[in-house]
């Protein structure tokens, strides 16, 4: 697992762990859920989205717009 570059709480049990992967060959952002599965140790939640790096510029034009 890459080691996240940020991470934004989302609640008291839950964190959102950006960070940048390669995987397959392709250069990726990920961005997913991990809970605090006790004893601080935080595993990785189903919730999740994964994309291409070069979409970046694109994907934070759109949530520019939405906020």
């Amino acid at each position: 697992m890459p080691k996240p570059v940020t991470e934004i709480r989302k609640n008291a049990r839950e964190v959102i762990r950006i960070a940048r992967d390669n995987f397959n060959g392709h250069d990726l952002i990920n961005l997913r859920v991990f809970y605090d599965a006790g004893e601080g140790e935080m595993k990785p939640g189903r919730h999740g989205l994964a994309f291409r790096a070069d979409l970046l510029a694109e994907v934070l034009q759109g949530l520019e717009k939405v906020g």
